[in-house]
């Protein structure tokens, strides 16, 4: 199938060149970030390492949306939350009814935003315990080997992948890309479950500035990880979400993650604050204390964890005018 990447940051580059060069699929990226774009194309391709090693050019086409004329069987997601909604406008022009979209964007919100440009049975969602960084524009590091890699997936409107032949594609095209799919049967549960992993490390790891591994290290991990945890499935139950596992496999899941399979890995929450931008939080945390209080199951620690990382995207930013300033510069 042929594939076009919306956003060409860390995680659109590496499902992109993965299915490129293993899958050997026609994948183009589309990107808005002219700094990301214009590097791309001087230096004829993106940089790419696994683990900070091995760093090479991968040759890649990129555009702008409002160039994109292909026409791609599927659409693969991977933006900010808050920049989906102009991007879908941006490339609207270029949406076919018969395109499929498949989206692991961390948070929640966007799917309800992609069903605004396809068919509700055209659109499928992931999550993913991959893990990369991006160094600059046009630069980026993937983080966990072949083996560490793993992903869910599942049909938005919850039909059965045997009856669906382009999800069967798509699954077997990132298995050949080394990503690891695993389809499963309850599409809320399974977001939810890795906005409940996300609500974890993502958070924890962007206040204190460290990688999963130096969360994992340290003795108070396991209970803030089943504090987060408990509370998120409380709110989960009482909204009626059928979740993919227990509390205890979500525990272990978070801290294996983080200790064993990604232990260099900063999260890409991180990686928006150090660069004075806004973070994914109130699609994370702030979206479980919302489902929460609707649902008559508060959730004060996801609701303090939420102020807490905005007052440190807010204490980073005094400390670091010079990266404010640029940030205000580049618009990203």
């Amino acid at each position: 199938m042929k594939y076009a990447i919306l956003g060409a940051g860390g995680m659109g580059i590496q499902y992109g060149v993965l299915l490129q060069e293993h899958a050997h699929a026609d994948v183009d990226f589309i990107d808005a970030w002219t700094p990301n774009v214009e590097r791309i194309r001087a230096q004829g391709g993106a940089y790419v390492s696994q683990d900070g090693e091995g760093r090479h050019l991968v040759p890649i086409d990129v555009y702008y949306p409002e160039e994109y004329d292909g026409d791609p069987d599927v659409w693969i997601v991977f933006v900010k939350q808050h920049q989906l909604p102009e991007l879908l406008e941006r490339i609207s022009g270029h949406i076919s009814p018969h395109q499929h979209v498949f989206s692991a964007m961390n948070g929640y919100g966007h799917f309800e935003r992609l069903a605004e440009y396809f068919a509700k049975d055209h659109i499928y969602g992931g999550t993913a315990l991959i893990g990369a960084y991006v160094y600059g524009p046009g630069d980026f590091n993937f983080t966990g080997g072949a083996h560490a890699k793993a992903m869910h997936m599942c049909a938005y409107d919850g039909h059965d992948a045997a009856d669906d032949p382009v999800e069967l594609a798509l699954y077997r095209d990132f298995q050949t890309a080394t990503l690891n799919p695993t389809i499963v049967s309850h599409f809320l549960g399974m977001c939810f479950a890795k906005i409940v992993f996300n609500s974890v490390l993502n958070t924890l790891c962007t206040m204190y500035e460290i990688r999963f591994g130096e969360f994992a290290e340290h003795p108070s991990a396991p209970v803030l990880t089943r504090q987060l945890v408990d509370e998120a499935y409380t709110a989960a139950e009482h909204a009626g979400i059928t979740l993919l596992g227990t509390r205890e496999s979500e525990v272990e899941t978070i801290m294996h993650t983080a200790a064993v399979a990604h232990p260099l890995h900063y999260p890409s929450m991180y990686q928006d604050l150090t660069r004075c931008r806004p973070t994914e939080v109130d699609y994370i945390n702030g979206y479980i204390a919302r489902l929460g209080r609707e649902h008559g199951a508060p959730c004060p620690l996801h609701e303090f964890v939420t102020h807490e990382v905005h007052l440190a995207e807010h204490a980073f930013a005094i400390h670091h005018p010079e990266i404010a300033a640029q940030q205000a510069v580049d618009g990203r």
